[in-house]
């Protein structure tokens, strides 16, 4: 099986992109399935930054340790560093797709295309919700995991 290097994106890296890296990371791991897995946010603002207490909190109730991850910004050698770069809605499609270099080599998707009966959708922003939303994200991102899995597969 080909190792496939995955990066997920959304806006600020502090919330859906990390969830989505760690549940690919742990899903992946379970199944024996090579891959890398990375996360970044369309903007700057987190730079450095560790993920949301609440998407911490989240991961560690599936018995996963995200604490050490820092928020970074996606960037142009990003587009030939991965196979897939995967967007967490369609706004942060729309702008990878509007800031990929001509001639790379990353396939672009949205996370929900990869689980069917939920192609076009997006993964909601959980930053002004509660520990229901994030909770909610991890089922999306997990689900979206799974079916990344399933075609690498």
């Amino acid at each position: 099986m080909r190792h496939t290097s995955i990066l997920f994106v959304c806006l600020g890296n502090i919330c859906r992109s990390p969830l989505a890296e760690a549940a690919l990371r742990a899903s992946a791991g379970a199944r024996g399935i090579p891959v890398t897995a990375d996360s970044a946010g369309t903007g700057d603002w987190h730079v450095g930054k560790p993920p949301d207490h609440r998407s911490i909190v989240e991961a560690a109730r599936h018995g996963i340790d995200i604490s050490g991850l820092r928020a970074r910004q996606v960037g142009p050698g990003d587009f030939d560093r991965f196979d897939l770069i995967v967007a967490l809605d369609m706004a942060n499609l729309d702008h990878l797709r509007g800031m990929r270099p001509d001639g790379t080599q990353a396939r672009l998707s949205l996370l929900l295309d990869h689980v069917p009966g939920r192609e076009g959708q997006g993964v909601i922003d959980p930053y002004y919700g509660g520990s229901e939303a994030f909770q909610r994200v991890w089922a999306d991102v997990s689900a979206g995991a799974e079916g990344i899995l399933n075609r690498l597969t």
